[in-house]
């Protein structure tokens, strides 16, 4: 067999690229929508007469019905496949956003966007990354990091966009408006997606998989969801707080949001960045690295006066903290068999959101119990460093295990 065949053969499948582009628009629409929560907070908060805390609590009930029906989406898709799971989220997505625009309680905000983040974020997140992921072999963090860039490019556009909406046609318009552009973006991205070639081998021929990697699966996912709780609560409490913060300080919505954007848009470079980190030296050390930027840069937000200053910590936060959001993906990836991707990466992602909704709800809580965000965005750091703790501490863990495993084989051959 000539090297040109033999590259051809290791050389990963084309439509795979197709597959990250499909993923990364519809995580943009997910993610856009999550993000676009904090446009929204106010208004609603004044049209209802909701307390800060009651609203944001809509931002906790989608990251919690996310977390709830992820596990179960990462079982059906390990068992059955993805193919029909963009197209069931793209007619999820937009019902729950044209149902929105009708609400009259708080009851009702509450149960749609449970609906939205079941059928919506649930199954396009963690199912669709892990096929993604293993449709490459040779760059897998490069690729993953693209496909999770959609989600800081829609945390980006579409909470700038909804704050223009709303400043001309109301927040009801704007919900209508929004679910109308989801539909019409979902559905094409939803019809291209199909199962990589890897997983639907382990799916339809089950089979034990040969790892190197120290750990058992179990305790590589017990590490990663205990540090992952205290990580996504650190960085959801700017993503749910920043632009109701910026307001509040008396700055237009336009800037507030264009601050929002501008961090989003970093965040975009940040996990491609972070993806390709973890292809150079590794995926755990990239995750701690990113989450030292993340928890170090997250407490500045309530304390900064200028408006350089603002955009200068927004682009920091924004590039670490999505940094983090693509290395635990490639973590994951790479600790993991192919048969247990989907499931593994649904169950880390259920700690995620669940941690991504108490923080959201513990900013607003925080605020309504001291009438400012500086005790919400001190608790966000000291949640952070939590998260790096459990981090030091799991790689210690797989360290301390390889020489073992190392010193057994030795051993053996001795």
């Amino acid at each position: 067999m000539t090297d040109t065949s033999q590259h051809a053969q290791t050389r990963d499948p084309a439509y795979g690229w197709v597959m990250v582009f499909a993923v990364f628009l519809l995580s943009a629409l997910a993610f856009g929508a999550l993000g676009s929560i904090s446009v929204f907070l106010k208004p609603l908060a004044a049209e209802f007469g909701w307390s800060r805390g009651q609203t944001s609590f809509g931002y906790t009930v989608i990251s919690f019905s996310s977390a709830l029906f992820g596990v179960l989406w990462g079982f059906v898709a390990d068992r059955f496949g993805t193919r029909w799971f963009g197209l069931i989220a793209a007619f999820a997505m937009s019902g729950s956003l044209f149902a929105l625009s009708g609400q009259d309680s708080i009851l009702q905000f509450y149960g749609l966007y449970f609906l939205f983040g079941a059928f919506g974020n649930a199954m396009v997140t963690s199912p669709l990354f892990a096929n993604v992921g293993f449709w490459f072999n040779q760059k897998p963090g490069l690729a993953l990091g693209i496909t999770a860039s959609g989600g800081a490019v829609g945390q980006a556009v579409v909470p700038y966009l909804c704050a223009l909406s709303l400043n001309e046609n109301g927040w009801q318009a704007t919900y209508m408006i929004a679910a109308a552009c989801y539909l019409a973006l979902a559905l094409p991205a939803a019809l291209l997606i199909r199962e990589s070639p890897g997983r639907e081998l382990a799916r339809l021929q089950p089979q034990e998989e040969v790892r190197e990697f120290p750990l058992s699966e179990r305790e590589v996912i017990i590490w990663i969801s205990v540090a992952i709780i205290f990580c996504c609560s650190c960085m959801s409490v700017p993503i749910v707080h920043l632009v109701p913060l910026l307001t509040d300080a008396g700055r237009p919505l336009e800037e507030a949001t264009s601050v929002l954007m501008v961090l989003m848009f970093s965040g975009a470079l940040g996990r491609i960045l972070g993806g390709k980190l973890c292809d150079v030296i590794g995926a755990l050390p990239s995750y701690l690295l990113m989450s030292a930027g993340q928890t170090l840069s997250v407490v500045w937000f309530p304390f900064l006066e200028s408006t350089t200053s603002i955009y200068l910590v927004a682009v920091i936060f924004g590039f670490t903290y999505s940094g983090v959001m693509s290395t635990i993906l490639v973590c994951t990836r790479m600790m993991v068999s192919a048969n247990y991707a989907a499931r593994a990466m649904s169950i880390t992602s259920f700690f995620g959101w669940f941690g991504m909704g108490a923080g959201g709800f513990m900013g607003g809580l925080l605020f309504d119990m001291t009438g400012n965000y500086n005790a919400s965005f001190i608790a966000a750091m000291a949640v952070g460093s939590i998260n790096l703790m459990v981090l030091t501490l799991f790689s210690l863990r797989i360290r301390r295990q390889s020489s073992v495993t190392s010193e057994v084989r030795l051993s053996g051959n001795a």
